[in-house]
């Protein structure tokens, strides 16, 4: 039971992580240039806190690395775009 909560978790946190790219596609189209919007970020930073918790309980260090680099990234991009918007008022 409680290994197909944490299923349930992971899958949450993939289908977070995987929607990031399908709203970058698509805002991307509509202006017609590339274009990371504020959304990817706060996306990827969900999916990955998730995706990290489900590699704590699943023990992987390969996993729990890879997402935990992540994090830092996309902390990083939220803390300038907030500062970006700070300074624009």
């Amino acid at each position: 039971m409680q290994d197909n909560i944490w299923v349930s978790i992971g899958m949450i946190g993939q289908f977070f992580f995987t929607s990031r790219f399908l709203l970058q596609w698509i805002v991307s189209e509509r202006l017609g240039r590339s274009v990371i919007p504020h959304a990817f970020w706060l996306l990827s930073l969900t999916g990955g806190v998730t995706l990290f918790a489900y590699a704590l309980y699943r023990q992987d260090p390969v996993f729990m690395l890879g997402q935990g680099a992540g994090l830092i990234v996309y902390v990083r991009n939220l803390v300038l775009i907030s500062r970006q918007k700070e300074s624009l008022t």
